[in-house]
C-alpha cells in the first residue's frame, strides 16, 4: 500500500540517468500513482520535463551522489546511464537502499570489461575475441592479435559514442582518438572485439519479475556508428535460434539478477547465435514497443521492479521506429515537420524535448504499426523524413 504523490505515504523512484527513455519510465510510475526524481548532468533534461522534482548533479561524483540521494531516501533508485559512481551505489545498496537491478548488475553492465568477461570467463557464452587496450601501443597490439576489421570501443560509453571500426592498422591511431573523445568516463581504456560477420543483430528485451523470466518477441534493428537507426518487431528468426537467443539471455540475467527489464543485445549469424551487451534498463531499440505490445518496455520495466505481477506479455502487431537525429550543436533549434509526418496511416512521434541538439543526437523518433514489418519500417521512415531539425 502508498499513498499519493507528495504526501508521506508516498513511494518514490529516483531516476539517475534523465533521457528519453527516463522519460517513459516516469510516466509510466506517475501512471501507478509514484512519486518521481529525475537527476541528470545538465538541467532541462527529458524526464525532468516531467517529473515531480529534479536535480542536476555530477553523478560521477560519489558525494554528490550520495547527498542526493539521502535527501531523498527513494523506495527505488534506477539508474539509467553509464556514467555514475557505481562503487557508491554498491555501498548504497549495503545500506539497505534498493538499486535497479542490483547495484552489481548497475556496475558490470556499465562497465564493458565487467560485464564481457562475466559473458565469457564465468558464463562461457559465445562472444567475439576481445583484448583490452590502456594506451595506444597496447591497442596496436591487440589489434594484431584480434585482426583486421575489428571494432573498438570505450569500456564504458553510450548509443554508439567512441565505436569506430579499425579497418588497417593505418587506423588504430584514428580509432583510438574517436574512443578518448566519446567515453563517459576520463578511463583511457579500450575494448577491441573481432568483428563479427552476422546476419542480422537484434534486441531481446528480458523481464525478471515475480512472475520469473519473460520475453519480448525480438526485435530487429540497424545500427550506423554504433548508435541505431531504426528498429522493427518481430524480427524472423527459427523456433531453435528463439531458443538459442532466450537460453543466452536467461543465463546472462539470472547471473545479474534483481528484477527489472534487460536489453540483451545478440548477434545473429548463420551458424550461431553470439552475446553482444547487455543493459539493465529499457533499450532504445526498444522504443517500438510503444506501438507493437500491450505493455511497452517502460511499463514492464516499472511494473516489474515495484514487485507486481507480468501474466504475460502480448505482441499486438508488427511496428517499426526510424529516429530523428541532429548534425548541428545547437541551443536555439526547432523541430518541423510534424502536420506531415502525422498523416502517416497508424503513426506516431515523440519529440523528446532535449534543450539543445549535438552532432548525432537523437532529438525524435516515429513510430508505426502494420500488418507486416516492412510496411511498418517504409512507414516510420517516411514519417522520420518528414521531420526536419532548423537552426
Amino acid at each position: 500500500m502508498y499513498g499519493a504523490p507528495i504526501t508521506k505515504y508516498a513511494k518514490k523512484i529516483m531516476l539517475l540517468g534523465s533521457g528519453e527513455l527516463g522519460k517513459e519510465i516516469i510516466i509510466e510510475a506517475q501512471r501507478l500513482g509514484v512519486e518521481t526524481i529525475a537527476v541528470d548532468r545538465y538541467a532541462d533534461a527529458p524526464a525532468m520535463q516531467v517529473a515531480h522534482r529534479s536535480y542536476v548533479i555530477n553523478m560521477l561524483d560519489p558525494q554528490q551522489l550520495r547527498a542526493t540521494i539521502e535527501a531523498e531516501k527513494p523506495d527505488w533508485i534506477v539508474p539509467e546511464i553509464e556514467a555514475i559512481a557505481t562503487s557508491e551505489l554498491i555501498a548504497l545498496e549495503k545500506e539497505g537502499y534498493n538499486i535497479i537491478p542490483t547495484a552489481t548488475a548497475s556496475k558490470l553492465t556499465m562497465d564493458r570489461e565487467g560485464i564481457r568477461r562475466l559473458a565469457t570467463e564465468t558464463l562461457h557464452l559465445p562472444t567475439a575475441a576481445y583484448a583490452f587496450a590502456e594506451n595506444l601501443a597496447e591497442l596496436k597490439h591487440a589489434v594484431a592479435v584480434i585482426g583486421t576489421p575489428c571494432v573498438i570501443k570505450p569500456i564504458m560509453s553510450s548509443s554508439g559514442k567512441g565505436q569506430s571500426v579499425c579497418k588497417t592498422p593505418a587506423d588504430i591511431e584514428a580509432s583510438w582518438n574517436t574512443a578518448m573523445e566519446g567515453g563517459r568516463t576520463k578511463s583511457a581504456k579500450v575494448i577491441v572485439e573481432q568483428f563479427i560477420h552476422f546476419d542480422s543483430e537484434i534486441t531481446l528485451l528480458t523481464v525478471r519479475s515475480v512472475s520469473g523470466t519473460t520475453y519480448c518477441a525480438p526485435i530487429g534493428h540497424i545500427q550506423k556508428d554504433g548508435d541505431y537507426i531504426e528498429s522493427w518487431q518481430p524480427h524472423h528468426m527459427s523456433d531453435t535460434q528463439i531458443t538459442e537467443a532466450q537460453h543466452i539471455a536467461r543465463t546472462v540475467t539470472e547471473a545479474l539478477g534483481g528484477y527489472g527489464i534487460y536489453g540483451v543485445e545478440l548477434f545473429i549469424a548463420k551458424d550461431r547465435i553470439y552475446f553482444s551487451e547487455v543493459s539493465p534498463r529499457p533499450h532504445d531499440t526498444g522504443l517500438v514497443t510503444m506501438v507493437t505490445q500491450d505493455l511497452s518496455e517502460f511499463a514492464l520495466h516499472v511494473r516489474a521492479i515495484m514487485g507486481y505481477p507480468i501474466p504475460s506479455i502480448r505482441l499486438l502487431t508488427p511496428g517499426a521506429s526510424h529516429t530523428l537525429k541532429a548534425w548541428e550543436e545547437s541551443k536555439d533549434y526547432r523541430i518541423d515537420g510534424v502536420h506531415d509526418a502525422l498523416k502517416g496511416v497508424n503513426t506516431q512521434i515523440r519529440i523528446f524535448g532535449k534543450p539543445e541538439t549535438k552532432i548525432g543526437r537523437r532529438m525524435a523518433v516515429a513510430l508505426s504499426s502494420a500488418a507486416d514489418v516492412e510496411t511498418a519500417r517504409q512507414q516510420a521512415k517516411k514519417a522520420a523524413d518528414c521531420l526536419k531539425i532548423i537552426y
